[in-house]
This record gives structure tokens, sequence and C-alpha cells, in this order.
């Protein structure tokens, strides 16, 4: 097509300025006639009627024929005069019609005229069909869009609406910010015709289409167009979220020179290069503001309504923000729930635009249901929940006044339990309002069953305990409402272990536990041996992760018999000794971390006092176990600096009364890495450990996030520090250090920790490595 009006133009150009214009004509009617993505261009029916039909169906002969006329005129004689007839036309001035004749000026039509005695002249060809001729069509499909501003100009005063929109284009390009990889935006110099324009931005990266384009990927093209298109519609969009209804978005092609930071650059594109990218000129105009507000049947609450309009959080005169109008629905949504509203209806928020006064009236159709108190609750499922089990586990009573977030608690307590998979409460109206009195909801809850029974593995080492593997059985509801039973066992190279234990959670309040736990194991470490058979029961507060508790604390009974020796058969032994134990532990915890398993900041702190009584050697002793211990955690960029503190001291009888299981030791994991597990504190005469009366460890970390494994490895430098001695009061004069490193990959139950670590003042015997593994972090 192009290369034909070419030919037009090029034949044109070579006769005279009317031969010119008919071919100039003719090529647009022809350019009019080619599909054109971006624009519909109509030929002037005028200008269509100046082209002969010899002209469309041969455009080169009849060129050719218009030239040769011409050199006939030019040799003929001047033309003379003729008398007309009275009844004749008005005389023709032939002289006018004589091709080099000047033309008066055309309205409308720029383009320069053929310079004479040229063969072809150089005629200017329309971008989008030079692009049409070389199959792009993006330059006509992207959607031309006057600049910011001009249709409201234009309205105004239409004389200088050009001139003062390119003025005000040129204004905007004084300050651009880069939104995507693939876009542009550019605002008005102005920072105070839109201060939301950070959060605007962030909100357009996140949302944009043009933002999953590789900056330089040139297949995407085609690609550019369409999402270019979409992200103009978002960005209107966007505007009107933030109150801007009468802001213009006006897009344009990026060319190809690239930026400082090689992303695309801000050119427009011709018709030689593609384009690259989309460039957003940013018109916000006037924000629009709040107008009136109507809250439906708000009013039926009577003297709540005051306090539940203020949930709302907007009034008249605010900017007409989307954002925070979605956020006041839900905030009076919640309030209604936890105010006695179990059946209200908050529907979003409806506006009615007033362009006339930039205002927006919002209408939020409240409909409150009335006041309810609590009533019965039911179980779908009697035998894994009763109904009185799940009065125990609710934080209210019956008579109450309704509290959605009593009500959530309630479910998520359910759900805890792990007896179930899923849990969905719901209220039923059992008797209405009436007389100003509240009615009354029952509680619905239907649940669906989880797997109850369940087995479990695990395995460590350390080079102080060796390698340990231990697996376990459990019915978690062998006893409803859930009371469970668990077998385990242990089978390692210095310990074995056989037990069972019971439990019931829930037991006499919410998140109280009662366990009673029967075992006998075999422990043989450098520190101590010892065969023994125990029983222990304790009823406690827990925590978990669902629920973590501010505080906790704990009491119980423990009895156990057991032969013990000091340290492991060398050659000359002291053998065992039978030690009767019975103890009364106390503990009392405090927490204010972020995480159960994993804290980031905040500290802890418990103190555990065990009033105990042995009997052994003949001999009826008396002492109590104290044990303080501390830990404080503080985040700092990609680093959690973690520190901890213990102290402990064993008052009353001589230590050799003191089962060699239930002294102090240090060492290990969980303690002074670098040394092995118990293996830190005073010695026998035989050079074996024998356990102290007093305790003080002292450690630090620093917890260093990586981008290794998406960001789930932390490596771990620590230091720890500490000592174990004889008396009960200790003088802090026998301190042992460990160092190392360690790695934590953190998972969804916690984090799987391995350190290496290595004692920096040893004492013989001390390995030089230490290696621990374990699940969780070291404290």
């Amino acid at each position: 097509m192009s290369s034909a009006i070419r030919r037009i133009y090029g034949a044109a150009a070579a006769g005279s300025k009317t031969d010119w214009l008919c071919g100039a004509a003719l090529a647009l009617v022809l350019a009019g006639g080619a599909p054109l993505a971006a624009q519909q261009r109509q030929t002037d029916d005028d200008l269509r009627a100046l082209i002969p039909d010899a002209a469309l169906s041969d455009p080169e002969g009849w060129a050719k024929a218009q030239a040769a006329k011409k050199s006939v005129a030019k040799e003929a004689p001047p033309p003379v005069a003729v008398a007309a007839p009275a009844v004749s036309a008005p005389p023709v001035n032939l002289a006018a019609l004589i091709p080099d004749s000047p033309m008066d000026v055309i309205a409308g039509l720029d383009l320069p005229w053929p310079e004479p005695g040229k063969e072809e002249a150089t005629i200017p060809i329309p971008a989008a069909l030079a692009a049409q001729e070389d199959g792009e069509t993006l330059a006509a499909a992207m959607e031309r869009v006057p600049p910011p501003g001009a249709a409201r100009l234009a309205a105004r005063n239409p004389a200088d609406a050009k001139a003062q929109g390119k003025e005000q284009a040129k204004e905007q390009e004084r300050e651009t910010i880069l939104a995507s990889g693939r876009a542009r935006l550019v605002w008005p110099a102005d920072a105070a015709a839109m201060p939301e324009r950070e959060a605007f931005e962030r909100r357009f990266r996140d949302l944009s289409a043009l933002q999953g384009l590789g900056a330089h990927d040139a297949d995407a093209l085609a690609q550019v167009v369409v999402r270019g298109s979409s992200d103009r519609k978002l960005l209107e969009k966007l505007l009107r979220v933030y109150g801007y209804y009468d802001g213009e978005v006006t897009q344009s092609l990026i060319g190809p020179d690239p930026g400082a930071d090689g992303t695309p650059g801000s050119g427009t594109a011709g018709a030689g290069a593609p384009p690259t990218g989309v460039r957003f000129d940013m018109d916000p105009g006037a924000r629009y503001h709040i107008g009136a507000i109507t809250t439906g049947r708000l009013d039926d609450t009577g003297k709540d309504a005051a306090r539940l309009r203020a949930a709302l959080a907007i009034k008249t005169g605010d900017p007409l923000d989307m954002d925070a109008i979605t956020a006041g629905t839900n905030d009076l949504a919640k309030a209604l729930g936890e105010a006695g509203y179990p059946f209200a209806k908050v529907p979003p928020a409806s506006l009615t635009i007033d362009h006339a006064r930039d205002e927006g009236d919002v209408d939020v159709a409240v409909e409150p249901g009335g006041p309810y108190r609590y009533g019965a609750i039911t179980s779908a499922l009697p035998r894994v929940m009763s109904p009185n089990h799940l009065g125990d586990i609710a934080r209210f009573k019956p008579g109450q006044v309704w509290n959605q977030k009593d009500v959530e608690d309630l479910r998520r307590a359910v759900l805890a339990t792990g007896l179930v998979a899923g849990v969905n409460v719901t209220p039923r109206e059992t008797a209405p309002p009436k007389d100003g009195q509240p009615g009354v909801v029952a509680l619905d809850v239907a649940m669906s069953r989880a797997p109850v029974h369940t087995i479990a593995g695990e395995i460590g080492y350390d080079t102080g305990q060796g390698a340990r593997v231990g697996a376990s059985w459990e019915n978690r509801n062998l006893f409803p409402p859930e009371g469970s039973l668990k077998l385990r066992g242990v089978v390692g190279t210095n310990e074995q272990l056989a037990g069972a234990t019971f439990r019931r959670a829930n037991f006499l309040g919410r998140d109280r536990q009662l366990t009673v736990d029967l075992y006998a194991t075999n422990t043989t470490l450098i520190s101590y041996a010892a065969r023994k058979v125990a029983f222990a029961t304790s009823y406690e507060r827990l925590t978990n992760l669902l629920f973590q508790k501010p505080w906790t604390w704990s009491m119980g009974l423990e009895v156990e018999a057991s032969e013990e020796r000091e340290g492991v058969p060398s050659g000359v032994t002291t053998g065992r000794i039978l030690y009767i134990t019975t103890a009364l532990p106390l503990r009392a915890g405090i927490d204010s971390t972020d995480n159960l398993l994993d804290p980031t900041k905040g500290h802890r702190a418990s103190l555990r006092i065990s009033p105990e009584q042995s009997w052994a050697r003949e001999t009826q002793s008396r002492y109590a176990r104290i044990q303080a211990d501390a830990s404080f955690y503080r985040s700092f960029d990609k680093v959690v600096l973690a520190s901890r503190v213990r102290l402990g001291t064993m008052p009353g009888s001589d230590i050799d009364y003191v089962a060699p299981s239930r002294r102090f030791y240090a060492g290990g994991g969980a303690s002074i890495r670098g040394y092995g597990y118990n293996l830190v504190g005073p010695r026998n005469a035989l050079g074996e450990p024998k356990g102290g009366r007093s305790l003080y460890e002292f450690s630090i970390e620093a917890r260093v996030n990586t981008h290794f494994f998406g960001g789930a490895l932390q490596l771990v430098p620590f230091l720890d520090a500490g000592g174990v001695e004889a008396g009960t009061v200790p003088k802090f004069n026998d301190w042992r250090y460990g160092a190392g490193l360690g790695i934590r990959y953190r998972t969804g139950f916690g984090p799987i920790r391995i350190d290496v670590g290595t004692p920096l003042n040893p004492r013989a015997g001390d390995s030089r490595i230490g290696v621990y593994v374990a699940l969780g972090q070291a404290f």
C-alpha cells in the first residue's frame, strides 16, 4: 500500500501544483482505506470528488497523462478572449487555470510544495503508514489520549488549549518516578498535587501488568501495548481509590534508548524503532472529599449508636479515600459483633459522586439485627467434645452479652485440641429481643473429626550423650474428653527408657493440664550412671503456638527410686547406692517474646523451686533445688541478638546424700557448648564429674539471616561461659568458656539446629570439638 502511495507522490511531484495536490489527495484516500488499529480515518467527501476515476484505476498512467498535458499547455499561444452569447454562462478566466499560476492558501493543508524542476520530491510519509508497511502496528494500536487536563482546558479556552497543554506536559517532566520495569510515571512538579504518591506507586508496582515483563525482553512488544492499556485503566482506578475522580492518565510509547540504569528510555517511539515500554503522564486533579454520611438503621442500637458510629472512623470533610472507608466498614462490623449483635449486616459502602461539589456521599446500609445474650452450647460430636466440656473451654458463660471475639476464641481453642480437623460455630436464635431486652442465641458447634492416633519418632546425637533414637504411640482421646495415653521408648548408646503417660487437657479450666507419668530408665553417662523407676504427676497452665501465654505455672509431685553412682566404671568403683527421693516442684514463668519456637524480640524468665527429701546410706536428708533462668532477644535488621543467664543453688543437705542425677552440672548443647554433656564442674578423687550445689551460666549468640534456601538458613556464631561449684553460694572462680558456629534451618515446626563448638580453656580429658544436633533454638 505505501509503495503505491510513494509512486503517486513521485509522479505527481514531477507535474504541476494541481497535479501534486490531486496526487496527495489520492494518497490520503488510499491511506484512509487502510486498516489502522489506533485511529479510524474518513476522507472528506469534497476531496474525493476531485479525484478522477482514471486516477483510481491507473495511478501511474493518469500521472503521465497529466504531465503530457502540462507540456502541451506551455507550447500553446496566449489565450484569446471569445465573446459569449447573452444566454451563456459568465466568462471563464483561462489564465487562472494555468498550472503554474499561484493558488490560494488552503486551510488545513500543511504539506510542503514540491520544488519545480525536480523529478521526484521528498514527501513525508505518515508514521502510521510507514509502520504498516514494515509490519509494525504498535504505534497505531496504542490509544492516543489528549495531554493531561487538555479536555477541561479546551472547554474553558479552546484557542489556547493546545499551547497551554504543551506547557503543562513540559512542566510535568520535571519529576519522573520509575514505577515498573516497563513503565514510567510522570507527575506534576508540585509534590502537593498528590501527597499519597509513594503509597500509590507501591500499589501500582504490586498490581501492574507491565511489571511481569523483563526490561530487555525484545519479544514482548505486543504485550507492551496490551498491558500498557490495562495499566492505564489500573492507574485511573487507583486515582479514584484515593479520591481523584477528575484525574487523567495519558499514555504514550517509550523509545528504545535505555536510561542510566538500563531501563527503557523516556523518548517517544518512532517508526524506525520498536517501542520498549509505556510512559504514563499523571494529572491527579482535585481530590474529592466525603460529603454526607448515612448508616442505615444504626440508630436502632440506641445508646450504643454513637460508640458504634465512631468505629466507622470517617467524617464529613475527610478526603474521599476508599481504603479508609473500607477499613471503617470492617471496623464497624467488628464493633457490632463485639457489642452483642450476632446477626448484624454491614454491606460495602456505596458512593454517590457529585462532580459539581467535588464530593462523594457515603451510604452504609447497616442492619443491626438486635442485641443477644449467650444461651446453651450444642455439639455435633458429643463423644469427641461434649457440650459441657465446650462450656469449660469457653471464656464466657450463659447469660452474658454476645461477643464475637469470645466466639472466635472458642473456635480456635477447639481446633487447638487436635481432636478435630475443622470447627464452625454458628449462632442460632432461640428467643428474639423483646420489650427492650436482648434475645437469646444458642451456639451450634459443628466439627469434623481428626485422626486421634499418633505415631512419632525422634533421632539425635551429640558428642556427650551419643546417639539417641526414640519412638512413641499416642491416642489423644482414649479417655474422653481430651484424655490421652502415650507409650514411649528410647534406645541409645547411653540411655534406654520405657514409659507411659496419661494427660487430661483443659482439666478444671482452660489451658490447664493434668499429667501422670510412670517410667523406667537406665542411663550411663560420663558424669553418673543410674537405674531408675519413677512416678511423676503435675498440674500446669500451658502455653502453645496458638495461644502463647504471658504467664505460666506448674506444680507437681515426684517419687523415684534409683541405684546410682558417680562417674562410669574406671578400674576402681564405689558401687551403686540406693536413693529414694520425693520432690514437690513448683515453677512460674513469664514470656513476652513474639514466637514460642523462634523468638526475635522480647524476654523470658522463669523460677523453679523444688523442695526435696532423700533417703540414702540409712540417712534422711532435706534440701531444695532452686534455679532461675532468663533470656533476652533483640532484632537488628538481619540479625537477632540473643542472650541468656542461668543461676542455681542447692541449700540443705551435704551433696553426698543427694542422688547424682539430681545435682547441678554444666556442659552440652543446651549449656556450655564445646564441652561434653555434664562435664563442667567438680570432680571426685578418680577424676570423674561429681556435680555441684551451685551453678552459673551465660550465653550470647547472633542469629544472622541469609538468602540461602529462600531465607530459611541462619548462621549463628556463639559464645558460652559458666561453671559449677561445690558450695551453695558460688565464688565464680571456675569459669569455662566455649565458642563456635552453628546453622539453623527454619521450618514450620521450628528451626533445626546444628552447632559445632570448641572449649577455649579445656581441662584434661575434654574433647576439642563438640557437635550438637537438635530441634529448636538453643534457648
